[in-house]
C-alpha cells in the first residue's frame, strides 16, 4: 500500500491542525532605536520601514507593541555625543536611560522593556568596551562599566538587561551588581553566542556607529559551534535567565544546539542584515515579502528559539491575526 502523507496537506485547516511549529506574537520582541535630539522619526535607508525614533514616537511604538501582543521591545540609544568610555550610557540623562524611563512609565508591566547593555553606541571608537593604552578592549575595565550600566538601566525601568558585548564574566558581574542594588527581579538576557558577523551592517547605520576596525577579538568566530556552547554554559552558570544566539538565520544549528543543551529559554536575534536581505529581494519582486518573512521566523522557532528578536515583529503579529 502506498503511504499518503499528502492527505494531511489538503487544506489550510488540516495543515494548521497538524503544524509542528507555531508562531505567536507573545514570542516576539521588537528592536527599536531612539535618537537623541530627534524631532521626527528618521528613516534608516538600509532597513526599509525601520526608523530612529523620537522620545514621543518610541512611546507610540511601545503602545503598538502592547496592542499587538508582543513580548517586549529592545531599546537601543543613538546619542548626539560620544567619548572613549561611553559615559552617556550610564548617565541617568543619557538618551537610552531617558527612553527606558519614558517607555516604562507609559506601558508599565504590559510590555517587557528591554535594554541593550553595551557601550558600542556610546563610544567614539565604536567598540563594545573600554580600550587600554594599546587600543585593545580591556575586558576587566569594561566589566566595571557594565555593572554601572546595568544598574542605571534597571533604575530607569528596564525589566530585562541584555549584555551584548561578549566580555568574559559579564553575566556574573552584572547579576551581582543588580542584586546588590536591590534589583533581584531584573532579568538578564545574555548574548551568549554573538558572532563576528557580516550581517550587522545596516544596524551600524541605525546606531550611527563609530567603529574602526572590527570586533573579532571578542565576538565569536563564525567557524565555531563548540565555543558557542561553552559560552552558553558559562553564562548560565553565572546567572543568565535567558541566552541569545545572534545572528539567527545563518546560525540555526547553533540555535538548535543551544535549545538541546540548556534548560533556560533560548532567544535568537534576526539581525539587520537578515531583515535587509528579505526587504531588498522583495522590493525587486524576486520573493513574496510576507511569505519569506514568515518562513524565516518559523525556521528560527523550528530550530528551538522560544523568543525571537525581529524587526518584523509588528508585521508578524498582524499576519498571525
Amino acid at each position: 500500500m502506498i503511504e499518503r502523507p499528502r492527505r494531511l496537506r489538503q487544506s489550510p485547516v488540516i495543515r494548521a491542525m497538524v503544524a509542528e511549529t507555531r508562531l505567536h506574537p507573545s514570542q516576539l520582541v521588537l528592536p527599536v532605536f531612539v535618537a537623541e535630539g530627534a524631532h521626527e522619526p528618521r528613516p534608516i535607508t538600509s532597513m526599509p520601514g525601520v526608523v530612529q525614533h523620537t522620545l514621543t514616537s518610541i512611546v507610540d511604538q511601545a503602545h503598538r507593541a502592547v496592542e499587538a501582543g508582543l513580548a517586549g521591545i529592545m531599546v537601543f540609544g543613538v546619542p548626539e555625543t560620544k567619548d572613549a568610555r561611553g559615559s552617556g550610557a550610564t548617565e541617568p540623562g543619557g538618551i537610552l536611560n531617558v527612553a527606558l524611563r519614558e517607555v516604562r512609565d507609559k506601558v508599565g508591566d504590559d510590555l517587557l522593556v528591554m535594554a541593550d547593555t553595551c557601550l558600542d553606541e556610546f563610544t567614539d571608537h565604536g567598540h563594545c568596551g573600554v580600550l587600554d593604552a594599546q587600543g585593545r578592549v580591556d575586558n576587566d575595565a569594561t566589566l566595571a562599566v557594565y555593572a554601572q550600566l546595568a544598574v542605571a538601566q534597571a533604575r530607569a525601568g528596564a525589566h530585562v538587561v541584555g549584555p551584548s558585548g561578549m566580555m568574559d564574566g559579564q553575566v556574573g558581574v552584572i547579576r551581582a551588581a543588580l542584586d546588590a542594588a536591590g534589583f533581584e527581579e531584573v532579568v538578564v538576557l545574555a548574548y551568549a553566542a554573538k558572532y563576528a558577523s557580516a550581517f550587522y551592517g545596516p544596524f551600524r547605520e541605525a546606531v550611527q556607529s563609530s567603529l574602526r576596525g572590527d570586533r573579532r577579538t571578542y565576538q565569536q568566530d563564525p567557524a565555531n559551534i563548540r565555543e558557542a556552547l561553552r559560552e552558553i554554559d558559562l553564562d548560565v552558570a553565572q546567572g543568565a535567565d535567558l541566552v541569545m544566539v545572534k545572528p539567527a538565520m545563518s546560525y540555526l544549528d547553533v540555535v538548535a544546539a543551544a535549545a538541546e543543551r540548556t534548560t533556560v529559554p533560548v532567544a535568537a536575534y534576526q539581525v539587520s542584515g537578515e531583515y535587509a536581505m528579505i526587504e531588498a529581494a522583495a522590493a525587486q519582486g524576486w520573493i513574496d515579502r510576507e511569505r519569506a518573512a514568515r518562513e524565516s521566523l518559523l525556521s528560527i522557532r523550528r530550530a528551538g528559539a522560544q523568543v525571537i528578536l525581529t524587526y518584523y515583529a509588528l508585521d508578524a503579529a498582524e499576519w498571525l491575526g
